[in-house]
Order: structure tokens, then sequence, then C-alpha cells
């Protein structure tokens, strides 16, 4: 039987830690990086993460997070309509040979990644993309996989994983799983 689970603001933000730091390790200081934001859950785990990576960097180096919205490339969009909460692509360098790290909360199925990497070529081709998610849920349906991974949970495929990132306030962050509504 499925159970209600919560993680709190100090996990989220230890989680978030952790992704900043293996993505540092891995790049360094030296090079400019493109986080993408995969809207919606993406976009502002993207911008913490820039402000925690650009620290200490030279100005050649910069790290500047976007926006990209995969509305008109999911594979459901017959199923389930554009959401009211439209966050438009809005990419704030060039995306051809840059490093790019396509970022969002939650990794299930691997169709999202799928549309986000559909949009990002729309717009260029970059020199490497990675991916950073704050949760691994595994159930993947497409062979996909994180570079950077916060957490890793198994929730039953029925569940819900629903992540909170409070833009004003990262006290009030949080992860919840939960029974899916019937």
């Amino acid at each position: 039987m499925a159970t209600s689970l919560t993680i709190g603001s100090a996990e989220v933000q230890a989680a978030i830690q952790r992704l900043a730091g293996a993505i540092g390790t891995r790049h360094g200081r030296d090079r400019p990086l493109l986080l993408l934001g995969i809207a919606n859950g993406g976009v502002e785990l993207a911008r913490r993460l820039a402000r925690h990576l650009a620290a200490g960097r030279p100005p050649g180096a910069a790290v500047v997070a976007g926006t990209v919205d995969i509305s008109f490339h999911r594979d459901d969009i017959g199923r389930h309509p554009i959401p009211k909460e439209f966050a438009p692509t809005h990419i704030p360098a060039d995306v051809d040979g840059a490093t790019v790290i396509l970022v969002d909360d939650v990794l299930f199925s691997g169709r999202t990644v799928k549309a986000a990497l559909d949009e990002l070529f729309d717009h260029g081709r970059p020199a490497k993309v990675e991916l950073a998610v704050l949760v691994d849920r595994g159930g993947r349906l497409l062979p996909l996989a994180a570079d950077y991974t916060g957490l890793t949970l198994a929730p039953e495929r029925a569940e819900k994983v629903v992540v909170l990132l409070d833009p004003q306030d990262p006290r009030r962050d949080r992860i919840a799983v939960s029974p899916a509504p019937r």
C-alpha cells in the first residue's frame, strides 16, 4: 500500500548543494555554462543552481540560466493541453557550441527530457548537453539518465512526486510523494 512522504526544506537545500557541487567539480570555474530549466518545474532549480555556480567565476566563464518550454514537443499534447502556467523558451546565450545543462525537478519516464532536447536543438547545436534533476524517481520509458541527481526515490508507479521550490522563501521548499488520486 502506498504511503505519503514529505521531504523538508533542509534536505531539499542539501540536494541542491550536492547538484551544484557536482556540476562545479565537473566543469570547474573557467568555462561558461548555460543552465536551462525545463518549464515549469526546472525553472527555479536552474536559477538557484546558476546562483550557486556563479560565485567566484571569472567574467568569461559566466553561468546563465534560461527556460526551455516543451509544450509544442510533448507527445501527449492531445490528452494534456498546454498548461495555463506558460513559461516561454528564453535562452540568454548562444546555444551553438555551448555546454548546456538541462535542469528539471523530477525525472520519471524521460519523455519530458526528450521534448526538451527537441526544443533545444530547434535553437542550435550545443557542444555538449547534460541533465541535472532534483529527484530521480525511476520508471524510465526512454533510454535516458541524469548526469547529476540530487535525490533518488523509489515511489510506486501510480504515486505522484511533487516538488515545490518557493522563489521567495526557500524555507518553504518541499518534496511530497503521495498516492495518485483515484
